[in-house]
């Protein structure tokens, strides 16, 4: 089968800088594929790419069966985009937008019609579909968007951070959309965010960018496998870190520390059996600890391990 997406060297410079270094991906059709990195990693400028917003200065692309520089017309037929930013007339209503947006396409009277019905019920929008948009609360907002990107039934549909700046329960229910788009029609999703959550409870496949580079890609349970079964947290002060590093480096249960800041993230096959002998360790080298958990290993341990920073320390920055 043809894959929805696939890349090969995909690159992108903007002066002396490369905003995307030369990324390689294959996303299967019906995939929900979660593009995970910082602001500034080159998430959005993969995105605008794989979209034909922005034509790349190295490399090539496919999008539902078709390159995305020769061929983006064919390409934009069969995308729909949400962008982080959406683009909403507030003095329209929700389904004036929907309309509009139909006879772009060149969907017919009926065929709009037709597909408004459906959307309603498939994005959640209910009555609201009949107030003006300047009306809508966010994540009301962010599924009439996604609405307006699903009127002409597209074969893959690119989500850029749909939840940013949304409520936890806003959030949920953009993610319930989401779900439901991949399952009930088979759409393949390619999805960017910086949330890790959002990339862990959505997505099949994960893909982790980091200075414009593809650094690590499976399925978030492999990738979180990949670091040890589990992670013992000791935070202490950043000048007692590698003193830390250095006590427990040699017990039998750990398989790996990294150092980020405040927090020395210690590697470990078996938690429970492990948190006392490093508790020990820690101690006799005369460390002070402000902290010790231990929980399972997340996707931020993932991107610590392969770039040595945090996702969130790199996004502030």
């Amino acid at each position: 089968m043809t894959p929805a997406i696939e890349a090969r060297a995909l690159a992108r410079r903007f002066g002396e800088k490369d905003a995307v270094a030369g990324v390689d991906l294959t996303v299967a059709a019906g995939e929900i594929y979660g593009f995970l990195g910082p602001n500034g990693a080159g998430k959005s400028t993969t995105v605008r790419m794989l979209t034909t917003l922005l034509k790349p200065t190295a490399g090539t692309a496919r999008v539902a069966g078709h390159d995305v520089a020769d061929e983006a017309e064919a390409v934009r037929l069969r995308i729909g985009v949400a962008l982080q930013s959406a683009a909403l007339d507030p003095k329209q209503t929700g389904r004036e937008l929907l309309d509009l947006q139909g006879r772009l396409y060149g969907l017919s009277k009926h065929d709009r019609t037709a597909r408004m019905n459906e959307l309603l019920d498939l994005v959640g929008i209910g009555s609201a579909i009949d107030q003006r948009i300047g009306t809508y609360s966010g994540g009301m907002k962010r599924r009439l968007d996604l609405a307006a990107a699903l009127v002409h039934q597209p074969e893959v549909l690119f989500i850029d951070e749909p939840t940013t700046g949304l409520d936890p329960t806003s959030r949920i229910a953009v993610w319930e959309e989401v779900r439901r788009l991949n399952k009930e029609v088979g759409m393949t999703i390619f999805l960017t965010t910086q949330y890790l959550e959002e990339a862990d409870t959505l997505a099949d496949r994960v893909g982790i960018i980091a200075r414009g580079l593809l650094v690590a890609e499976d399925t978030p349970d492999a990738l979180k496998r990949s670091i040890g079964s589990d992670v013992i947290v000791a935070r202490v002060a950043p000048s007692a870190a590698d003193a830390v590093v250095a006590a427990v480096r040699d017990l039998a249960p750990v398989e790996g520390t990294e150092v980020s800041g405040h927090e020395v993230v210690i590697s470990v096959a078996d938690g429970p059996a492990a948190i006392s002998p490093v508790a020990v360790a820690i101690a006799q080298a005369g460390v002070r600890v402000e902290g010790l958990t231990l929980r399972t290993p997340t996707l931020d341990d993932v991107f610590l391990h392969i770039t040595g920073g945090r996702l969130q320390e790199d996004e502030a920055a």
